[in-house]
């Protein structure tokens, strides 16, 4: 992916893990990324400050700004990698479903 190897990771902290649930919260600091992925499971994102996404994907590049507390859903299978497009740190938690 473009400009991958050059980016900071984006850390995550594991909040639960069970057999219903797996959720992650997800800190970046300006153009940390979490590098190129797949979901292997249906999953759900809460803001926890506003985010300005900059998605990486099989079509290219583009930038998405999530507002704090503005939840979104999205299904198995997506591919992608996240980065922090904004110049301030980032946060959300990230609800998979098992």
């Amino acid at each position: 992916m473009p400009g991958y190897s050059a980016r900071p990771p984006a850390i995550p902290t594991i909040l639960v893990d069970d057999a219903v649930t797996r959720i992650v919260r997800w800190d970046f600091e300006p153009g940390a990324a979490t590098g190129h992925h797949v979901h292997g499971l249906g999953y759900v994102v809460v803001p926890m400050t506003d985010c300005h996404f900059l998605i990486e994907d099989e079509t290219g590049e583009r930038r998405v700004l999530s507002r704090t507390g503005e939840a979104y859903r999205r299904d198995a299978g997506i591919a992608h990698n996240v980065i922090n497009g904004g110049d301030q740190p980032m946060a959300f938690i990230e609800i998979e479903y098992k």
